[in-house]
Order: C-alpha cells, then structure tokens, then sequence
C-alpha cells in the first residue's frame, strides 16, 4: 500500500518518522536500533534523507590545499530496500535535486524500482553547502518541480534522452515538502502555497511540513492551502526538542518559531536532560491537539531525539 493510499484510507492517524543514513564506517545495526526502537507503535512509513556531496579542502604535507570530494551519509536506497525487505514497513527515501544530476536521479529510480521501493518524498533539498559551479544546470534540476517531471517522465516510461522503455509495473507515488512558516528563500507565505499548488497539480499526493511548534501556525496554514484549492494530505512534522541551546538554533537554522510558553520554559531548565523533558512534554500536547483535529498522520524527526519520540508516542498511541 502506498503512502498516498494509506493517508487516504487510514481510520486513525498514522505515526511515522524520519531517519539518516549512518555515518561512513558504521552499519545498518545503527538504522535498526532506531527503527526496533519505535516499532512497537506500528509505523505506517519510515522516511530516509538522503544528502549530496561537498567539496572540502584538505591541506597537504607541503601547504598547498588539496580539493576533495565526498559524501559523509550515502546508502538512502540501499537503506531504503533493506528497512522495506527486513520490516515490511513501507520506506521513503528523500529524492532531491540539489547536489545530483538528472543521470544520477535515474539511476537511482532504476535502483528503487529493483529494490520494490515505490514511495518518494521529493525535495529540492539543501544549496547551502554547495560551492557556485557544483551544479550544472543543464545537467541537474533546479528546482523541485523539475525533478517532479523527471519522475513522472520515468513512471510513463521514458528516460532523460527522451527514450522509452517498459514502463514500471508499480509507477512512483511521492510526497513534497511544506513550509507553514514560510520557506527561508520565499518572498511571502503566499509564494509558498503557490508551488505546492503547483506540485499537487504536477502530481504530488501528499506534504510533509517543515518542524513547527505552534500549532496555530500548521492550522493557519493548512486552511490557507485548502481556500487555495489545496486539497492534498498535509502531514504535520514534530521535532521534540532535546538540548537547550535548540531554543536559540532551531529559530535561527529551520526558521520555526518556538512559542513564548514553550521558551519561557526551556529558560528555567539547568541540564540538557530538564530541556528534553520539557519537549517531550510539549510534543505530547501538540500531538494530542493535533490528533483531535483529524490530521491523518504524524510525522517525527528523529534526529537525537529517537528516546524523546519514543515516549511521545508511549503517551498518545
């Protein structure tokens, strides 16, 4: 069953997180310990980021400085068929257009296709630590929108040279990205609603949105979105908070804006370990309100906080 599917024909809301691939030099025990961590509340999908390459300059025995490539988390479809063939937990890795050309994006839906991995989430994904000239834009999508049409060009079975070939037997469904507090590059909320509009008419069945911690804020926009004639799924994505200094550096790096009650709080708390009780605390009530609205899912991220999420969802699953 797919996402969209699910979203769509799921009685009660649905619970579902977001992990990174491990590290290089550490194995798919680490992505199992989070997963067997939060098993037990019946996860409908398990979201995989995916992260592109960067440039680094290393010095040399001789003081000159040397450019190097790499890429410190790579796996997301090799993770994503081994979470899918070991769980029969429905995987979604994270597609994004940044950092990756229009070849590499296809080599990776023939992958995911192999593998019987069908969810996307697609992303433009993150430009800030590629160096001006990383990307060609003859050979990679600028945008979001432009990788949506490459999917869809591959579901009808054509290829980027504008080959065909046997169309999938199970063609890609995929979910984007939202931003109920507005995207740090949008002019206004209201460019915002105008490319998700634009995604669900190039084929988008659902959003997922970016962290927020005022509910008022996902409920403001979700009622923009619908008098937009946005009528997709819109998923709202919980970041419990685990350290203090999150009150100053999730404004500052995500653009969500923490409550005054939430940071009047975390003022009080002494210790990272008083700061993580007063997220998990502050979850629960997100969730619990947002459950009483009838969203048909939660999505968790689960970054350091895999313990955090687990006592959420002990409290309101």
């Amino acid at each position: 069953m797919s996402v969209v599917h699910l979203l769509h024909n799921h009685s009660k809301t649905a619970f579902s997180f977001e992990i990174l691939p491990p590290l290089k030099g550490n194995n798919f025990s680490k992505v199992c310990a989070i997963i067997d961590k939060l098993r037990e509340f019946d996860p409908k999908y398990i979201n995989i980021t995916t992260h592109h390459s960067e440039f680094i300059y290393k010095e040399k025995s001789n003081g000159s400085l040397e450019k190097i490539h790499i890429r410190k988390r790579p796996g997301t479809v090799a993770i994503a068929g081994a979470i899918q063939n070991r769980y029969k937990i429905p995987a979604v890795p994270h597609v994004i257009c940044k950092g990756f050309t229009k070849e590499e994006t296809e080599y990776a839906l023939i992958d995911l296709q192999y593998l019987g991995v069908t969810d996307l989430l697609v992303l433009r994904g993150d430009a800030n630590k590629l160096e001006n000239g990383q990307a060609d834009p003859t050979q990679c999508h600028e945008h979001a929108t432009g990788l949506i049409e490459q999917v869809n060009q591959f579901n009808q079975g054509v290829d980027i040279q504008e080959n065909s070939f046997e169309k999938p037997e199970t063609p890609f469904s995929y979910g984007v990205a939202c931003y109920p507090e507005k995207h740090e590059e949008a002019p206004n909320i209201e460019s915002d609603i105008h490319y998700l509009k634009q995604k669900m008419a190039l084929g988008a069945g659902y959003a997922v949105t970016q962290m927020f911690f005022d509910n008022n804020k996902y409920f403001d926009f979700v009622a923009r979105c619908k008098q937009e004639g946005i009528t997709i799924p819109i998923i709202p994505g919980i970041k419990p908070i685990v350290f203090i200094d999150q009150l100053t550096a999730l404004p500052r790096i995500f653009r969500s804006e923490i409550p005054e009650a939430l940071a009047g709080e975390l003022r009080k708390c002494k210790t990272d370990t008083e700061a993580k009780q007063v997220g998990i605390e502050w979850s629960i009530l997100q969730c619990q309100e947002l459950i009483a609205a009838g969203v048909p899912s939660l999505h968790f991220y689960t970054l350091m906080a895999t313990d955090s999420v687990r006592s959420i969802a002990k409290a309101i699953y």
